[in-house]
């Protein structure tokens, strides 16, 4: 009988980690952390709930992080879940029956559904998407450091029901992840060879906010989604202006 392992990447999520692991042990044969140095009591509590925990020092790479996830088992299936996400019931069920039909030419995606601030948004930068998150544990790899992506050449489906994303707690939540975000973003983008200038740096982030608020129609979500469309204005004016400091510190 085949078996799954989910994975779940920590930094300091003590006040999630308890319920993720309950949520996450429903439909797991085991449940493995990869922390990145918590300060606070995120690995006693998952030892004490019945998760294993591996450490892996953080250098601003999600897709290492992931990847580091995938030695850590020799489950036959993999299911990567974040500490402020959780599956809802339909989904769990939907993940035993994937794991026990045991279809290795196929890899499992689920919608994911956010809620920040205590709203629940259904447009805009915070619409509902698509994310492949089960697969064969030997037949995936991640790439990127920010905004990951797998890469796996299985046949992609859908499973029934969805994850519940408990993103930004609060504003000074959301500011950290801003902060933290486009900084790597900005590194990345310039070891890749990208360059940008004042006038580019205004259109990306005119195109951002268009696309968030127009295109994602993000003014349905009501004032909220209107201002997170802003803020996605902002965001993408930061990262690209992060990107020209970084070219014109390389010209000096």
């Amino acid at each position: 009988m085949s078996t799954l392992s989910i994975l779940i990447l920590t930094k300091n999520e003590q006040d999630n980690i308890v319920d993720v692991i309950r949520n996450a042990f429903q439909c797991a044969d085991e449940v493995i952390i990869i922390d990145s140095g918590s300060t606070d009591n995120t690995a006693k509590l998952a030892e004490r709930e019945g998760a294993s925990v591996c450490y892996r020092a953080w250098d601003d790479d999600f897709a290492a992080q992931r990847n580091f996830g995938l030695i850590q088992t020799t489950a036959d299936w993999v299911f990567y879940l974040d500490a402020d996400e959780r599956l809802s019931s339909e989904l769990i069920d939907a993940v035993h029956r994937a794991a026990a039909l045991n279809d290795t030419t196929k890899q499992y995606s689920i919608q994911r559904k956010s809620v920040a601030f205590g709203t629940k948004f259904g447009h805009g930068v915070l619409y509902p998407d698509y994310v492949s998150r089960m697969f064969p544990r030997t037949a995936v790899h991640w790439v990127h450091k920010i905004h990951e992506h797998p890469e796996c050449k299985l046949i992609t489906e859908t499973l029934p029901g969805h994850i519940e994303h408990y993103t930004y707690k609060n504003w000074h939540h959301w500011e950290g992840k801003l902060c933290q975000y486009t900084t790597i973003w900005a590194e990345e983008a310039f070891k890749r060879g990208k360059r940008t200038s004042l006038s580019s740096i205004f259109l990306h982030s005119l195109g951002g906010f268009f696309k968030m608020f127009i295109v994602r129609a993000g003014f349905l979500d009501g004032w909220m989604g209107t201002y997170m469309c802003f803020n996605h204005f902002f965001y993408t004016m930061l990262k690209y202006l992060k990107l020209y400091e970084l070219q014109r510190k390389s010209d000096l």
